[in-house]
């Protein structure tokens, strides 16, 4: 089956559907660095151009049967906390929340045969007013919320995926931090972290797992960042401004451990500085759990 993949960042939801046999033929990404990161992982025409230039007639072209897409999150997240008041000033006058607008519309353009569109559960806020948009563009739709932990990723993360099929993917097994950061070669692509200075290095050394160096306020709750890891445990929500310190040693992560965080295999490489490669592995789909949703979307289609 022949996919497009909008708002395509790293390619971590498009890697789980690759993996599972489907095809990716187009993807687009307004971002330099996602771009050149996605043409280095994928065979696929890749377009850098802002989403709302883009045709979804386009995409008849190449016969896209299915559109996975991961608008930007920022309107609806409650990390956020200069987001709108009201729920529908998010989606209709936030010009990130917009976004979500301008894919509803390449849906209804290219008219796919299905489509899975991730974001935040704080997106749930707008349930009713979404299924009138999406039933405008064709589509009755369901809201799959999902728990990336549930399919074998080392880190917590909930997300709604809405999508026309009904998404129930079989759980995986239990991954802890531990589990996948011990054993990262020394060679792999993008395993390097940012030089920390003596004296951080002595503020980390006294925090216990667990413990975050900084936290930052979001829509009526403190966000922790620096967090040392709890070797044996599930690392928190991996954020694109996310860092973490290693459970055992006096440094941050590597980006190819946080990577790994996420599920990304190793073989899956970002391009861009050490801070954008960060950025767009925290802001990506994890490969895991988007491999399980493939996986079980295949067994409905």
């Amino acid at each position: 089956m022949k996919i497009a993949d909008i708002f395509a960042g790293a390619g971590g939801f498009a890697r789980g559907f690759v993996e599972e046999k489907f095809e990716v033929v187009v993807a687009v990404d307004s971002f330099k660095h996602a771009v050149n990161t996605y043409k280095a992982n994928f065979d696929a025409d890749v377009f850098q151009v802002d989403v709302k230039n883009f045709s979804g007639k386009m995409l008849k072209d190449y016969g896209v049967e299915m559109i996975i897409a991961s608008p930007p999150c920022e309107a609806f997240t409650k990390a956020n906390e200069r987001r709108f008041e009201k729920p529908e000033d998010r989606l209709f006058k936030d010009k990130r929340g917009m976004l979500t607008l301008e894919f509803i519309r390449i849906l209804r353009e290219a008219k796919p045969d299905f489509f899975i569109m991730e974001n935040v559960p704080g997106i749930l806020e707008l349930k009713d007013a979404l299924i009138k948009l999406f039933k405008k563009a064709g589509y009755e739709v369901h809201f799959n919320v999902l728990k990336a932990e549930d399919y074998s990723t080392p880190s917590k993360r909930t997300r709604v995926f809405v999508s026309n099929v009904k998404i129930e993917p079989e759980k995986g097994r239990k991954v802890k931090v531990i589990d996948a950061i011990s054993n990262v070669p020394e060679d792999a692509p993008n395993n390097f972290a940012k030089k920390l200075s003596k004296r951080k290095e002595m503020e980390i050394s006294r925090l216990r797992w667990g413990e975050a160096l900084y936290g930052f306020r979001g829509s009526g709750k403190t966000f922790g960042n620096w967090i040392r890891l709890h070797p044996y445990k599930l690392a928190p929500t991996v954020l694109g401004n996310s860092r973490f310190i290693h459970p055992f040693e006096n440094r941050l992560l590597t980006v190819r451990e946080q990577a790994r965080l996420m599920g990304f295999p190793d073989d899956h490489v970002f391009k861009g500085g050490i801070e954008t490669q960060y950025e767009l592995v925290g802001e990506a789909v994890p490969p895991t759990l988007s491999k399980a949703i493939a996986r079980a979307v295949r067994k409905v289609i």
